[in-house]
């Protein structure tokens, strides 16, 4: 297991580099940066000085030296600009040049500075992942169970009017994208419907004070998403196992069928859900964009949205990071999980 571990970790690592790669040299294409010079500087900036805007801030180097700088394992740059300021990467404001660390970078807990947020980064991503963290729990607190329930009821009698019924919604749920059922949910909930507005169309006040009354729409919009897909892994993998030798088996010795489900079939049953559950955090972390856009939901993923609209790159960036090793952590967490639910592959 620990030689698995350690190959794992060596995948993530490898990984996560190739990725941020991609992503930085995404965020520092050619009319990005032009349109970061002209966003800081003046917007009717020439060709000419847009260019000594960036070489004088280092976004003229090499993109390998850029993103190692970015990292922390290349020392971050000093130059004395046209104008005779000095600046450098790791020199702060009204700071000596002569006092400045070499390396400063990811590795060195220095995200960068928002140009939206006018705050560094690794100040503004604690919170929204916060904010965000609240959403996921409680989406998961209703959506795993939910799913759960439904995959495995559907899924002890295939065939049955219960499977078919639950099947047909789990199939309606998956299929329903987040930004229509959101929008048919503020229509029916979140307005005055019969004189009566049940529910707030904005969920900005949940930030601070998460309430049933501003908080239940973000939350089942997502779960039902998530649900159905849950719920329909759940219910084919039970449906196999029923029939299953060992279950028929169990059956002609009499056990009861409430014994033969919980003991029996249910743990095999939940070896490929629980997979799936895995893989649903990451997609938490960034699917709920359209989400907390459209309930002005500040998280990580309104933050995203900001960012991407403002050209915001050291947001962009910091985004980046958190998300690819979201990803990657829950995969080893699932690859793991696994191991321990199937003893089959334990052994082997």
């Amino acid at each position: 297991m620990g030689l698995f571990i350690l190959r794992r970790l060596g995948v993530m690592l490898l990984t996560a580099l190739c990725l941020t790669f991609i992503v930085f040299w995404l965020t520092n294409l050619a009319p990005n940066l032009e349109k970061l010079a002209k966003t800081q500087g003046n917007a009717r900036m020439s060709d000419e000085a847009v260019q000594t805007w960036l070489a004088n801030r280092g976004y003229s180097q090499p993109l390998p030296v850029k993103y190692g700088q970015w990292l922390g394992v290349v020392p971050g740059y000093v130059i004395e600009g046209t104008d005779g300021e000095i600046r450098g990467r790791c020199i702060d404001p009204n700071q000596d040049p002569s006092e400045a660390p070499r390396f400063c970078g990811i590795l060195q807990g220095d995200w960068g500075f928002s140009t939206v947020a006018k705050e560094d980064v690794s100040e503004v991503l604690p919170t929204r992942l916060a904010n965000t963290g609240k959403l996921m729990f409680w989406v998961m607190v209703v959506m795993v169970p939910g799913a759960l329930f439904v995959g495995v009821l559907a899924g002890m009698r295939e065939g049955s009017r219960t499977d078919r019924t639950l099947s047909t919604a789990s199939i309606i749920s998956t299929a329903t994208p987040e930004y229509v059922s959101g929008v048919v949910f503020i229509a029916l909930f979140a307005t005055s419907t019969f004189g009566m507005q049940w529910f707030k169309g904005s969920a900005s006040s949940a930030v601070q004070d998460a309430t049933f009354e501003n908080f239940f729409l973000p939350v089942i919009t997502i779960a039902l998403y998530g649900m159905g897909y849950i719920a329909r892994m759940t219910r084919a993998s039970m449906a196999e196992v029923m029939t299953a030798q060992y279950i028929r088996t169990a059956r002609l010795k009499g056990v009861s069928f409430p014994k033969i489900v919980l003991k029996h079939a249910l743990r095999n049953a939940l070896i490929a859900p629980f997979t799936v559950i895995m893989l649903q955090i990451p997609w938490l972390l960034n699917g709920v964009v359209i989400v907390e856009t459209l309930f002005t939901y500040q998280g990580f993923g309104w933050e995203l949205v900001r960012a991407a609209s403002n050209n915001d790159i050291e947001m962009l960036l910091g985004v980046s990071v958190i998300s690819v090793f979201v990803v990657l952590l829950t995969q080893l967490i699932s690859d793991i999980g696994y191991v321990y639910l199937n003893p089959r592959i334990r052994i082997s």
